[in-house]
């Protein structure tokens, strides 16, 4: 199946340059800020500058003109530097802002690409998927099972239910995908869309201080307050002793010049901005400067194994077949059941795969299938990734209205809904041992036969026949035994958190030398221990599998409640409250949703 079988073609690149030279860039348009006005304004502040100026102004008067120049130099070099180093910050937070801009797919020359969001332009197809913030107002022309949360607009919570048959077909930017997949034709950019004629942007928002600034600010004015209080009494005594009115002045001026620290927060915004850009340099985007100073006290790096640990890069590993009962490579020669199942494993995947291991299935069925039925078919029906353990099912139909119904997902999950007898269940256990053992990541494949068009509510409804297991080998990174010996070395705990199955994870923390690979625990396991268990379990445990997002903010809150400092890397809605609880949020640049890379306070450009 190609990249894009939905017979849409998009726009050309003459098309695009056309309409992005009669539309624009789709960016909101805001006021633009004279920032050498704002440097100078702000500097005008200054306690240290006003008491140069008083002090200069004195000398002039008093006409002791060479003391005065020398004051007006000062003044001078203490504005440069005031200003160079208000301009490095700024040039810092600028560079910061060209690598957080949000991406988007798109359907150009019938090929799907990635793009950065204000390349987007009138007459795109975008293509826009679970966890995808809407980069535009458009109009749906293909989805499959499609929702929104368009709270941004609305305010209700509730995911939108959208299709390009119903009155309800237009997607709206800064809304969110809830579920699903959909193509919509774009209608309206930048300030033309429903966001931008609200006035709604993005670039009005403004950070909050951190508790460290509050503390400085707090300290400098606690220090005005008492200079202020000794220039007083020293002026005071001083013409009592001598009265001279300006000599008195100048020696208390002098001596609350050398109290005031106000070079403190200037310096503390500067060193903030410059981390942040050395951190950028070295391919670690800081989207919120105040995680450079949380950096240095995390405690625990709660992390995903798949795309964060491992490569991923999903290669098809093995095969097992129920009822042969026999685990075999797919490079070996294959049986018409192994090459069903491969076949119906594609099937059960997205019919443009954006999964690692989905992409392997298609590849897969390209390679050992002759003739190629993928453009034959259209989905009809999409039941989404769902359910504790997960499972997902499509339904394709042909011009002949032959039906495939396929499914795919952890093995636990299809072994409670498929009729198998005890040593059946009992094989396919043996036959997850033998492959999980080594690290392979494996996933159950099922069908099912139905000929109504009247489908369940769910997936799990079908009478699905188990048909067998395909795994997956997804490789370590090369250098994540040393990563994690530096955490060691620097007292960081490492805890994997993932939905994979047990099996799996504790091979591959035991090849990558995770400290305790041994003892794992799952998340149903999880939520059934109180608070006293729960403390305890996190604090002694580094693998967590079958995690589900009720589960993970569970395991967040019991770390903090330990009073951990917790980092977490997260690249799904599904991770959004378990986000939400941690201290220090990591996004995954490349394989991370928007969703999870606008929350984040910092992203990992290469994901590593």
């Amino acid at each position: 199946m190609p990249s894009n079988n939905f017979d849409i073609k998009g726009l050309d690149e003459k098309q695009v340059l056309e309409s992005r030279e009669k539309y624009g860039l789709n960016q909101l348009s805001y006021k633009k800020e004279n920032v050498f006005f704002d440097s100078i304004k702000s500097l005008a502040k200054e306690p240290m500058l006003i008491l140069l100026l008083v002090s200069a102004a004195i000398y002039f008067i008093s006409g002791d003109i060479g003391d005065g120049i020398f004051m007006v130099a000062a003044i001078i070099l203490v504005s440069a530097i005031s200003l160079y180093q208000d301009g490095r910050s700024r040039n810092a937070l600028e560079k910061l802002k060209e690598f957080t801009q949000p991406h988007c797919k798109v359907v150009r020359n019938g090929e799907v690409t990635a793009i950065k969001s204000q390349d987007l332009v009138v007459g795109d197809s975008l293509m826009v998927e679970e966890g995808t913030a809407i980069a535009a107002d458009g109009v749906i022309v293909h989805s499959n099972d499609f929702s929104v949360n368009e709270s941004i607009l609305t305010g209700e919570s509730f995911a939108v239910d959208k299709d390009k048959t119903k009155s309800d077909n237009v997607i709206y930017l800064g809304t969110t995908v809830a579920s699903g997949l959909a193509i919509a034709t774009i209608t309206a950019i930048g300030n033309q869309t429903k966001l931008g004629k609200i006035g709604k942007s993005l670039q009005a928002i403004k950070g909050e201080k951190t508790p460290l600034e509050l503390q400085i600010n707090n300290f400098v004015k606690k220090m005005v307050i008492a200079g202020t209080v000794i220039f007083l009494i020293v002026w005071a005594v001083n013409y009592c002793q001598t009265y001279e009115v300006l000599d008195s002045l100048l020696k208390a001026l002098t001596l609350a010049m050398s109290i005031l620290p106000e070079e403190i927060p200037v310096a503390f915004t500067t060193f903030m901005a410059l981390g942040a850009w050395r951190l950028m340099k070295l391919g670690i985007v800081v989207k919120q400067m105040k995680t450079v100073e949380t950096l240095g006290s995390a405690t625990v790096i709660c992390t995903d194994k798949t795309g964060t640990i491992t490569e991923n890069k999903m290669s098809l590993a093995k095969l097992f077949v129920l009822d042969s009962r026999k685990i075999n490579s797919p490079d070996d020669a294959l049986t018409d059941a192994e090459e069903k199942l491969i076949e119906l494993a594609m099937w059960a995947s997205e019919p443009i795969p954006f999964d690692p291991m989905e992409k392997a299935l298609h590849s897969a069925y390209g390679k050992i299938i002759k003739t190629d039925e993928r453009p034959q078919y259209k989905m009809v029906r999409e039941y989404p990734l769902g359910g504790k353990p997960p499972m997902m099912t499509h339904i394709f139909e042909n011009n002949l209205d032959k039906r495939i119904i396929a499914t795919k997902g952890a093995p636990e999950a299809l072994i409670n809904i498929c009729n198998l007898a005890e040593p059946e269940k009992q094989q396919i256990q043996d036959a997850i041992k033998v492959v999980t053992v080594d690290g392979y990541r494996v996933l159950a494949v099922g069908e099912a036969v139905f000929s109504s068009n009247n489908f369940p509510a769910t997936q799990q409804e079908f009478q699905f026949e188990f048909k067998g297991i395909v795994a997956f080998y997804d490789p370590p990174k090369e250098n994540i035994k040393k990563v994690l010996d530096n955490f060691y070395t620097v007292g960081i705990k490492v805890k994997i958190i993932t939905g994979d199955n047990s099996a799996t994870t504790s091979a591959i923390a035991k090849q990558i030398g995770l400290s305790g690979y041994e003892k794992c625990i799952t998340g149903d396991e999880l939520m059934k221990l109180n608070d006293a268990e729960l403390k305890r379990t996190v604090a002694n445990t580094n693998i967590f599998t079958r995690m589900f997002p009720e589960a993970k903010l569970k395991n967040n809150n019991a770390l903090n409640a330990n009073n951990e400092i917790v980092a977490m890397t997260g690249d799904g809605v599904n991770d959004g409250p378990a986000l939400k609880a941690a201290h220090i949020v990591i996004a995954m640049g490349k394989k991370g949703t928007e969703i999870a890379k606008q929350a984040a306070s910092l992203i990992l450009v290469d994901d590593d």
